[in-house]
């Protein structure tokens, strides 16, 4: 087999991680940073939600910063640009500390070292619900960087999110790539393997921190993430 291009996920796929545990860890880390802004911890969680739904919703209209805020500000009142300087700041500081709860995977840096030997493009099609820097952020986790990739997705650069398939379809017209000729390796049989190959997309699932759905099981290609480094050498190069 060989591939144009190999789209890979982030959480749980690159960064190992129980993403329930991720996101309650980074949810307390972000309302300290934003404690001053006198938001009510629970009512800071449902208005946090309420702006994720928007961006998983978004009908292409607008990017998902846009939505996010839209959402987020109108339900809390508070200023946009006061607000998103702070966010701005804490993705690219005090997230650091959300690394603990994450695992290890010093593999991740020769995966996506082999898929660029492999195929003409390597994109990181985690799901554009943090601003760049906050990706940035993540990606070191692992020793990855924004360069490693063609593209790397944020909620500044993308109208729609997983599990749509426009999201994945929006990424190929964008990149000039044939759907059926690319591959998404992610852990998530819905997100990653359901909406990616509704997208015409190939998939491959990472099945370390494997994130099941009843409606929509994959019954294709999968592996460990050591599996998935043997599989990315026996790749053939695309020309």
């Amino acid at each position: 087999m060989k591939y144009q291009a190999i789209l890979f996920d982030m959480d749980g796929t690159l960064v190992p991680m129980d993403t329930n545990a991720f996101i309650k860890g980074y949810f307390k880390l972000l309302f300290c940073k934003l404690s001053k802004y006198g938001f009510d911890p629970e009512q800071f969680g449902r208005n946090m939600w309420a702006g994720v739904s928007a961006m998983v919703e978004n009908d292409g209209m607008a990017t998902n910063e846009e939505r996010f805020w839209q959402v987020f500000c109108q339900r809390t009142g508070v200023d946009k640009d006061a607000i998103n300087a702070d966010c701005l700041e804490f993705y690219g500081k005090e997230f650091q500390q959300a690394r603990q709860f994450t695992g290890e995977n010093p593999l991740a840096a020769e995966a996506v070292r082999i898929a660029r030997e492999k195929a003409k493009t390597v994109i990181l099609a985690t799901n554009p619900m943090f601003p760049m820097v906050g990706q940035q952020t993540r990606m070191g986790w692992v020793n990855l960087k924004p360069s490693d990739f063609e593209l790397v997705t944020s909620y500044e650069n993308e109208r729609f999110c997983k599990p749509n398939p426009k999201y994945y379809l929006s990424i190929c017209q964008r990149m000039g790539l044939e759907p059926s000729q690319c591959l998404m390796i992610g852990n998530d049989e819905n997100e990653d393997m359901y909406a990616g190959t509704q997208a015409g997309l190939n998939g491959w699932l990472i099945t370390d921190w494997m994130i099941p759905c009843q409606e929509h099981p994959w019954n294709g290609p999968k592996g460990s993430f050591a599996e998935t480094l043997e599989m990315l050498k026996a790749l053939e190069i695309y020309p």
